[in-house]
């Protein structure tokens, strides 16, 4: 059953409709004129059926208002009209309106009606969310890796992306915060609407203002013209502000009123106050809390933006997907460079396992981007590496003996020693049994047979 207001200024008519409607299970509201229905009309009404002719608007112009206001999110509009205005009718069509009935009313024709609206409405929800979780999933494919740390970010971020809630994005530089922020916005009601992207660090103080909150034509020495600002931009939709740890103390005073009141007064407006519509999503590399010591992040600001917080760990912290990205980086430069690599060679991904990636996912990519493009053969080797991921590890003869005497000087017997190299190459990989066998020399089967003799499982 659906939801459905009536608007209709003749007493008797209004509640002979609301009756029939009632009578059939539907929520029923009725307005008396349209200004009420205007201010009615945000309350998820699924349907309006009002009268052609009002006394303050007729219904066409109540339509208008709902859609400039409402937009996609508008219930559908039935028109009522007297035979004599079924021609004003049917020019309402044209205008987006979804149908109109004649009065007097049938009741049949209003049952079949009102059916088809709910039956409309429902299939454009469904397609709506289908297609949002078709993008959701586009997005998600781009974000390489099956680590439980990466997957608990991803969980996380289609969790959050549910409610409006701000959400705070924090990680290291290079670790795919953006496409986190872009995963929470294209899971989210939202998904319809705008994502508007602003790297708070890379433009000068005096300017992110005005790129923030938009301008009057005179508002400042260059300022020839008015100009929308950002968050106008992102009515309807999301707003990410990248970096936001690089706002100015007085714009984050700005910035804490746009977030708390919902709207925001372009600079040189006189005042006039905008009301917005946006989530907002942030994200930064800073360590917030001393920020807030040092007064360079107001704490009133924090509290305000650290709703949901989403960690996206480091590479250092998922070495088990370092493979699965250093291939799919390979296989993309290979095509966009038109080389033919075939992809890394262990002794190559054992050296980026080993090295500690300060500037992580983003490094990896320059790194294999490079090999790709400088490299020949079919396999991207150690040589094909930069000097500093090569002498990160020790050489492995040293290694190997410094190993040896740390095994002996802790008293480990060989089988414990396996046992626990096993349980560590399961861990690095994890729980995927082949690459885990490959990491130790070995064939599957035989890492199968080991591990059923010590009792070692799998955890992935």
């Amino acid at each position: 059953m659906g939801r459905v207001l009536i608007v209709e200024d003749v007493h008797v008519q209004a509640l002979h409709l609301q009756r029939l409607l009632e009578r059939d299970g539907h929520s029923v509201g009725v307005c008396r004129d349209a200004t009420s229905a205007l201010r009615e009309a945000n309350k998820d009404w699924d349907m309006v059926l009002a009268d052609l002719q009002l006394d303050d608007l007729d219904g066409l112009e109540l339509y208008q208002a709902i859609r400039e206001t409402l937009g996609d999110e508008a219930p559908h509009f039935v028109i009522q009209t007297a035979y004599g205005t079924v021609e004003n009718a049917r020019a309402a069509l044209k205008m987006g309106v979804y149908d109109y009935i004649t009065k007097p009313v049938d009741p049949t024709e209003l049952r079949v009606l009102v059916k088809n609206v709910l039956e409309y409405r429902r299939l454009k929800r469904e397609n709506r969310e289908l297609s949002q979780a078709v993008a959701a999933r586009k997005i998600e494919e781009r974000i390489i890796g099956r680590s439980r740390a990466i997957l608990r970010t991803i969980e996380l971020a289609k969790a959050a992306a549910g409610s409006e809630a701000t959400v705070l994005v924090r990680g290291e530089s290079g670790t795919g915060k953006e496409l986190i922020a872009e995963l929470v916005h294209a899971a989210s009601p939202r998904a319809g609407g705008p994502l508007v992207k602003v790297n708070c660090g890379a433009i000068p103080e005096n300017l992110l203002e005005a790129e923030l909150f938009g301008h009057e034509a005179g508002a400042f020495t260059d300022a020839k013209e008015s100009r929308v600002g950002r968050f106008e931009l992102a009515s309807g939709g999301t707003i990410f502000l990248d970096e936001i740890a690089e706002m100015s103390p007085a714009l984050q005073v700005k910035l804490l009123r746009v977030l708390q009141e919902r709207e925001l007064e372009r600079l040189g407006g006189g005042g006039q106050v905008i009301p917005l519509d946006l989530r907002l999503v942030a994200a930064t590399n800073r360590d917030l809390e001393s920020l807030i010591v040092s007064g360079a992040l107001r704490e009133d600001l924090y509290y305000r933006i650290n709703v949901i917080t989403i960690h996206v760990p480091p590479l250092r912290e998922r070495r088990g997907d370092i493979e699965l990205l250093a291939n799919h980086f390979c296989a993309h430069f290979n095509e966009k460079n038109r080389k033919h690599f075939k992809g890394l060679s262990p002794p190559a991904l054992e050296l980026l396992r080993r090295y500690h990636w300060p500037g992580n996912v983003r490094e990896l990519e320059n790194v294999i981007e490079r090999a790709v493009v400088l490299g020949r053969g079919e396999w991207i080797t150690p040589e094909h590496l930069p000097a500093n991921i090569r002498s990160s590890a020790p050489p492995p003869g040293r290694d190997g003996f410094d190993v040896v005497a740390r095994v002996l000087d802790a008293g480990l017997t060989l089988n414990e020693f396996e046992r626990r190299m096993i349980a560590r190459a399961l861990e690095r990989c994890d729980g995927n049994i082949s690459r885990a066998a490959r990491l130790l020399g070995l064939t599957r089967r035989t890492l199968q047979y080991r591990m059923r003799r010590d009792g070692i499982r799998a955890r992935g």
